[in-house]
């Protein structure tokens, strides 16, 4: 048995929804999904749900609600890893529950059972960046996590905060460096006067040389999420109140240009993608 902290549903992309629920129980949620998610207390996916519904707005389709399923896992897998990082080795360690399925499933996992990576799986990825500049949801402190054996010196970090239509309402920068297996608290936001109920917090890490080593992307809401811990159970916390991302729908659809080359390197292919948003709108998640 083990016993993790990890935001247990992990609703797949559609594309793999479609391949394991029929198409007329695609939506709305019933049993099909239930049998696919967990045993006992595991055994449907409402908290994730009800969350979604109150953090995103309620959901109108599958198309809709996978989307908003990768958000939610995004943000619930990286924060997990961040919160440790940023406190070790005060804390001991963190457990992820877990890799991937042996069958199709609406929880548990990084990549799905067709080894399809969902949005936890990015979360992840951004959150173990050996030089990771970090924000504190618990108190918007910015801080710089180091998990290579190398010290780095004459690092800058950037810190800037954008309304939803990307005017910029907050920037500073640092010069910092990073000791070998570090964490170090740079500053605290301000703060900030004018900002719309959900924003964004961009952070970018570069070397002395102006190379990106490191960067995040946070989307943020004026309204505060607080959790009921008097009421928690061994599996859950209720959430209390909720932060608002609703104001997400009203982001205008950006075009992306794309371009690749591929190239053979010995017996491996190798594909470079490119995607530039030539556009002033935020090309979001």
């Amino acid at each position: 048995a083990c016993s993790s902290p990890a935001p247990g549903p992990a609703v797949p992309p559609i594309e793999s929804l479609e391949k394991f629920i029929p198409k007329d129980h695609l939506w709305p949620i019933d049993d099909y999904w239930n049998y696919h998610a967990g045993g006992g207390v595991f055994k449907d996916i409402h908290v994730h749900t009800d969350a979604l519904n109150a953090r995103y707005g309620k959901a109108d389709s599958v198309q809709d609600y996978a989307f908003k399923s990768q958000l939610m896992a995004y943000e619930g897998i990286r924060a997990m890893y961040e919160a440790y990082s940023r406190n070790k080795y005060t804390s001991t360690g963190v457990i992820q529950w877990m890799l991937n399925n042996a069958w199709p499933s609406v929880i548990w996992h990084l990549y799905d059972y067709y080894l399809r990576p969902g949005g936890g799986y990015f979360g992840a990825k951004t959150a173990m960046q050996a030089l990771h500049p970090v924000y504190g949801y618990d108190d918007h402190s910015i801080w710089l996590v180091s998990s290579q054996y190398a010290d780095a010196n004459d690092l800058k970090l950037a810190a800037k905060v954008y309304n939803l239509d990307m005017t910029e309402k907050f920037s500073k920068e640092e010069t910092v460096s990073a000791a070998a297996d570090s964490t170090n608290k740079l500053f605290t936001l301000p703060d900030i006067e004018g900002l719309s109920p959900t924003y964004f917090l961009r952070l970018t890490l570069q070397d002395s040389t102006g190379k990106l080593v490191g960067s995040n992307f946070y989307w943020l809401s004026t309204t505060n999420e607080t959790l009921d811990w008097e009421n928690s159970k061994w599996y859950t916390t209720p959430t209390a109140t909720y932060a608002d991302y609703t104001a997400l729908k009203q982001l205008p659809k950006v075009k992306l240009n794309v371009t690749s080359m591929s190239e053979q390197k010995g017996s491996e292919g190798v594909t470079h993608v490119i995607l530039t948003n030539l556009s002033k709108d935020l090309a979001f998640f």
